[in-house]
């Protein structure tokens, strides 16, 4: 693994410099995924509108580095805690829509998600006695419902 850490890094600090950016980062690798985290004064421009930015570069970036490796890894590029932030949002999200949907019992719809993000909400509710989720339709029109068991 600490050799393949080597090769992450001289990937990520080309792919910034190709892109004409200068950030410092820190990788963290597991036998699973490559967490790469992105120390900037402008995360913004990372970001972008939505996390858009973020979501390309991170897609540009896993191809990049599967390729190098040869196999795929779940590789997460963080900017500024943007994600971490976003999650605990998420979070308390799903919270709320747990008692909105118990307590009027029927279904609610959290449109407007990232797979990212959906995918934290099925996980917070995996193991829920009351409620569940399930993702419904197809690419941009992609929603997460949330209802009673």
């Amino acid at each position: 693994m600490a050799k393949n850490k080597k090769a992450v890094e001289e990937i990520v600090s080309e792919f910034f410099k190709k892109l004409g950016l200068e950030y410092s980062f820190k990788i963290k690798e597991s036998d699973e995924s490559i967490d790469v985290e992105v120390d900037t004064d402008d995360p913004g421009l990372l970001i972008g509108h939505h996390g858009d930015t973020l979501d390309s570069l991170q897609l540009v970036l896993s191809l990049i580095i599967a390729k190098y490796l040869g196999e795929f890894k779940r590789v997460t590029l963080e900017v500024s805690d943007y994600k971490k932030n976003r999650a605990e949002y998420l979070e308390s999200l799903a919270r709320e829509t747990k008692e909105k949907v118990l307590s009027e019992n029927k279904e609610i719809y959290l449109p407007n998600l990232k797979p990212w993000e959906r995918r934290i909400v099925h996980l917070y509710f995996k193991d829920d006695r009351q409620v569940m989720s399930e993702s419904t339709g197809e690419g941009k029109e992609r929603t997460l419902m949330v209802r009673p068991k």
